[in-house]
């Protein structure tokens, strides 16, 4: 329990609403109102959004890394648990990112070829693409099926992660479906 607390504390630190405030923007009143990398971009600002990037990921990595060493046998209680405080932090009233880059750095920490798939998989949509939340859903899909087949130990983490990132991309899929999504664009959303 003590663990399961911890990293959902640690998952529910908002780092992209923290960094844009302190630059005089509040994030959640840019673009889709999301706190993650990729709204943060809407700000115009890379080095934000790499930090939120960054730091979203590292919270995901350390939560695991670190219970890894001290019980082991909870590794997969923390990945979830750091994944839900990034999605769901009692600080915003439980209404906070979709999970992604803490995604990433939970995969980082358990399973690098997982997490490599991941990155990898998302790039390539992105790129073809330009949808993140298309690229998003393909790559923690992806990422599941291979862990499914090959990486057992990354799979608790992302049978919870999946369903999870997929409802919270609820309405990207809509308009996806709608094909009323718009392609990323990193400038400046009014």
């Amino acid at each position: 329990m003590v663990i399961f607390l911890i990293s959902y504390l640690i998952g529910s630190i908002p780092f992209g609403l923290i960094l844009t405030k302190m630059n005089g923007i509040d994030v959640k009143k840019v673009g889709s109102g999301n706190i993650g990398a990729t709204n943060v971009l809407r700000t115009g600002s890379k080095k934000m959004a790499i930090a939120t990037l960054f730091l979203d990921s590292l919270k995901g990595f350390i939560a695991v890394y670190a219970t890894q060493n001290i019980c082991n046998d909870h590794t997969s209680l923390a990945a979830i648990a750091v994944i839900l405080g990034h999605m769901f932090p009692v600080w915003l009233e439980f209404k906070g990112g979709k999970g992604i880059a803490t995604t990433i750095g939970v995969l980082l920490a358990i399973n690098l070829y997982v997490s490599t798939i991941f990155i990898c998989t998302w790039a390539i949509v992105f790129i073809t693409s330009r949808y993140s939340s298309l690229s998003s859903l393909i790559a923690v899909l992806v990422s599941t099926m291979a862990s499914l087949f090959y990486f057992k130990n990354a799979l608790v983490a992302l049978i919870v992660a999946t369903p999870l990132i997929i409802i919270r991309h609820h309405e990207n899929i809509i308009r996806l479906m709608k094909r009323e999504e718009h392609k990323f664009c990193a400038k400046k959303v009014n």
